[in-house]
């Protein structure tokens, strides 16, 4: 297993939800290593994801992760495979790809393959786990149930923060709209306005858990991703520079081929500016914005540090900086400079330049693609989604308020 310096330390504190109850181990809890479940289809898996496994980790020593397949037939037992899809609509990648984008975030220890979608005590004891974890979100079945009831009722079951500002609804609305609004604030875009209503939005209104909002990065959040591991001598430092935009298994199968290219490795990426990106790009590209792809590729376990708003050409400034020892890029195309200098000049002249082949051609613009081959089943199942999460949130909301109304009552007798 690949030691990338993640953050071990218990970093729960508000944001993953657990009381100080939970954080006081006994000497005999803290001899053993707690071990957690996180589960899910993890369909596009974005920096949300990573985010709650992040969390997830912080709240033991030893993540496991469960990944449900293409065809979840425990979740529609009784449909065939065809239905399966109509109902729950077609993942954007295929689960030997979900597998891996899983693998390569650098907090999960271990994943199991074809995981059920219902969680239950058996799948817990089965893996030797103390307790499951999941977003502050509800997850339903088809019939609209809670997906982790028994656990519940159990009380093997804990909860993190979702991360506020992305979905997978959110990211499938900005990659079937030619617009860059999303790189700003600017929510009052009519364009953006009809990404919410489509995507963010089911015919009764919002759900509190799919609904589109805007995400607003700060400092803790990136030191919270970041390994906070320097270089070290002995090490070879190795730039890769590009968007990385939608971050993706093209991306990782690159980066663990980078990371591959020595003994022991200290892999930097530069980020380019989303004014940058859009220049090669352009369309719509970034479909993530800077901030966001920072966290992306932040999350993956063969990155050692990204440098935000990198320049386009690989300068000697930044090379002599870094102390760099090579230069990677991949077989994609290289966009010349604005002055139609070649970007990697100067790491060919100092013969540091290496072409990397990962063997997966997979871009964004084929993700993009891939989302609007099937665009009207999308948009139904982020609608249906949407009106099932909104009943289920009206009947807790009724529930607690009669719970409410009773306890003021039998407090005025």
């Amino acid at each position: 297993m690949i030691k990338n310096g993640h953050h071990t330390s218990n970093e729960q504190g508000i944001e993953s939800g657990a009381s100080q109850g939970d954080l006081a181990c006994s000497p005999e809890k803290r001899k053993r290593s707690v071990r957690v479940w996180c589960d899910g289809c993890y369909d596009m898996v974005h920096y949300g994801h990573s985010n709650q496994l992040r969390q997830a980790k912080a709240m033991g020593d030893y993540l496991i992760v469960g990944v449900h397949t293409d065809v979840i037939y425990s979740h529609f037992p009784s449909l065939p495979p065809e239905e399966i899809s109509k109902h729950k609509g077609p993942p954007v990648f295929t689960q030997a790809e979900r597998y891996k984008m899983v693998r390569a975030i650098k907090w999960v220890d271990e994943i199991v393959e074809g995981a059920p979608y219902v969680t239950t005590l058996d799948t817990l004891d089965k893996y030797n786990s103390d307790f499951c974890i999941h977003g502050d979100d509800i997850t339903l079945t088809v019939d609209g149930k809670d997906t982790y009831a028994e656990v519940k009722r159990e009380g093997r079951y804990r909860e993190c923060r979702r991360t506020q500002g992305v979905s997978t609804t959110d990211l499938v609305g900005r990659m079937l709209l030619m617009t860059k609004t999303h790189h700003s604030n600017n929510i009052d875009n009519s364009d953006y306005q009809q990404h919410t209503d489509n995507f963010g939005k089911g015919p009764k209104g919002h759900s509190p858990w799919t609904g589109v909002s805007q995400f607003l990065q700060t400092s803790q959040k990136i030191i919270q991703f970041a390994s906070g591991q320097e270089a070290q001598p002995g090490d070879t430092i190795i730039y890769v520079a590009g968007a990385f935009d939608l971050f993706h298994i093209g991306h990782v199968d690159f980066l663990e081929t980078v990371y591959k290219q020595a003994e022991r490795p200290y892999v930097i990426v530069g980020l380019h500016f989303d004014q940058e990106v859009n220049r090669y790009k352009g369309k719509n590209y970034p479909i993530m914005n800077i901030h966001e792809r920072t966290l992306s590729v932040l999350a993956c376990r063969y990155v050692s540090e990204v440098v935000i708003g990198a320049p386009y050409a690989v300068g000697k400034d930044l090379l002599d900086h870094f102390k760099v020892d090579l230069v990677c890029h991949g077989k994609t195309e290289v966009f010349p400079d604005r002055d139609t200098a070649d970007p990697y000049a100067e790491p060919k002249k100092r013969g540091i330049f290496r072409t990397v082949n990962s063997g997966n051609g997979l871009t964004t613009d084929d993700i993009v693609q891939r989302i609007i081959k099937n665009r009207l089943q999308f948009e139904a199942r982020n609608q249906k989604k949407e009106a099932k999460e909104i009943a289920v949130f009206e009947a807790m909301k009724r529930q607690a308020e009669g719970e409410q109304a009773g306890d003021t009552a039998q407090a005025a007798q």
